[in-house]
C-alpha cells in the first residue's frame, strides 16, 4: 500500500507566504536594479563633455593660424579641448581675451608687455597671464626682387601695408617706421590690410611693399614666393635705435637663405611669441592646457617647424608678463622629469 505523508500543520500556510514574498520583492528588486542603471549612466556615461576652450590664433597664411588648427585637433580627447578662432592676431587677441569673448590666444611679446603694463595702444593695465613663451618671429618687410628698394628709407613717398589694424605687425611697423624718421601720412602712405590683401597688393603693384610679422616660414609668404621673384629688406639696423628707446623686445634675428624659395638671407628685428590666457581661468585648466602645448610639440613640429624653439625651460621666459599660477605649476611639475630624463639619456 503507498504510504501517505502527512502536511505538518501551518506548513501551507508558510509556503503561501513565501510565495507572496517572492511576488513581491522579484518586481521590487528589478525596479532597483534598473533605477541603478539609469543612475549609472546619467552620471558616467552621458557625463557632459568639457567645454572647449576658445583660442584666438591669427590670420591664415600665417604660424598663429596653422598652429591654432592643428591644436584644435590635437585637443579633441583632452581634459581641454580647443576651438581655434581665426583673427588679426596680437592686439586683438589680447582685447578679446580680457572681454571674455574668447579664453586664450597668441600674442607677440612686445604688445602682451604694453598690454600688461598699460602702455598705448592699452589706456590701463589688462588682466592677462603666459602660459609660455614659444619661439622668435621676424618683422619681414616684403618687396619685389627687382624693385630699387634696398633699405627701409628707400620707401619715402611710396605706399606701403604696415599691417592689419589691432596685428602684432602693425604694432612692430609703426615703431619701426617712427625710429626711422619715416611720419606715415606725409612721408609715405600706409594702407591698412591683413596679410592676404597684402600679398595680393604687392602682385598686383598697388604697394611697393608690406611688413608682417610671423613665425619661419610662413605659409602665405612662401606661396608667394614661389609665384613671384621676392626679397626682404634687411631691418637689423633698427634693433640698436629701438633698444635705446626702451622696446628691448625688438632683438636682431637671422631669417637665413632659403627660408622662402629663392629669397636671399637678411638679419631683422624679432620679437617672440606667447600664448596667453585670462587671470580668471582656473589654474588646474591652465595647467592642463599647458600639458597639451607641450604634449602635443612633436606633432606641432610637422605643421610648423618653428616649433623646435618650444621648450620647457625657455617657456618661462615671459617677462614682463607674468605667468599664469597653473603654467607654474606644470613647470615645477615636469622640472624633475626633465631632469630624470637627462640622467637616463646621459647614462
Amino acid at each position: 500500500m503507498p504510504q501517505s505523508y502527512a502536511v505538518p500543520v501551518g506548513s501551507t500556510e508558510r509556503i503561501r507566504s513565501r510565495r507572496k514574498l517572492t511576488t513581491v520583492i522579484v518586481p521590487l528588486l528589478a525596479l532597483v536594479l534598473a533605477a541603478a542603471a539609469v543612475l549609472w549612466a546619467s552620471t558616467y556615461r552621458s557625463a557632459p563633455q568639457q567645454e572647449p576652450l576658445t583660442l584666438a590664433t591669427g590670420l591664415n597664411g600665417g604660424v598663429y593660424y596653422e598652429l591654432g588648427q592643428a591644436l584644435e585637433g590635437l585637443t579633441q580627447d583632452s581634459e581641454v579641448p580647443l576651438a581655434a578662432q581665426e583673427s588679426a592676431a596680437s592686439q586683438v587677441n589680447v582685447e578679446m581675451i580680457v572681454s571674455g569673448e574668447v579664453d586664450a590666444g597668441f600674442s607677440t611679446s612686445d604688445v602682451a608687455a604694453l598690454a600688461a603694463r598699460g602702455e598705448p595702444p592699452f589706456d590701463r593695465p589688462l588682466p592677462i597671464r603666459a602660459v609660455g613663451r614659444m619661439y622668435d618671429q621676424p618683422l619681414h618687410l616684403v618687396v619685389l626682387a627687382d624693385s630699387e628698394y634696398q633699405r627701409l628709407t628707400d620707401l619715402e613717398d611710396t605706399t606701403i601695408s604696415a599691417g592689419a589694424d589691432g596685428s602684432g605687425t602693425r604694432v612692430a611697423a609703426e615703431r619701426v617706421l617712427e625710429v626711422a624718421g619715416l611720419e606715415q601720412g606725409s612721408d609715405l602712405e600706409d594702407v591698412s590690410m591683413d596679410l592676404a590683401e597684402s600679398v595680393e597688393a604687392l602682385e598686383d603693384g598697388d604697394i611697393a611693399a608690406f611688413f608682417w610679422s610671423g613665425g619661419l616660414p610662413s605659409q602665405a609668404v612662401t606661396e608667394l614666393a614661389e609665384r613671384t621673384p621676392i626679397r626682404l629688406i634687411d631691418l637689423s639696423e633698427w634693433a640698436g635705435p629701438l633698444a635705446e628707446q626702451g622696446q628691448s623686445f625688438y632683438e636682431d634675428v637671422p631669417v637665413p637663405v632659403d627660408t622662402y624659395p629663392g629669397v636671399p638671407g637678411v638679419r631683422s628685428i624679432g620679437v617672440s611669441s606667447l600664448l596667453i590666457v585670462s587671470t580668471e581661468l582656473p589654474d588646474s585648466t591652465v595647467e592642463s592646457l599647458t600639458g597639451d602645448l607641450f604634449g602635443s610639440r612633436a606633432d606641432l613640429v610637422e605643421v610648423s617647424p618653428v616649433i623646435r624653439q618650444l621648450h620647457e625651460r625657455s617657456a618661462l621666459n615671459t617677462q614682463p608678463v607674468e605667468l599664469h599660477p597653473g603654467a607654474l605649476e606644470y613647470y615645477q611639475r615636469a622640472k624633475p622629469a626633465h631632469r630624470s630624463a637627462q640622467r637616463g639619456h646621459r647614462g
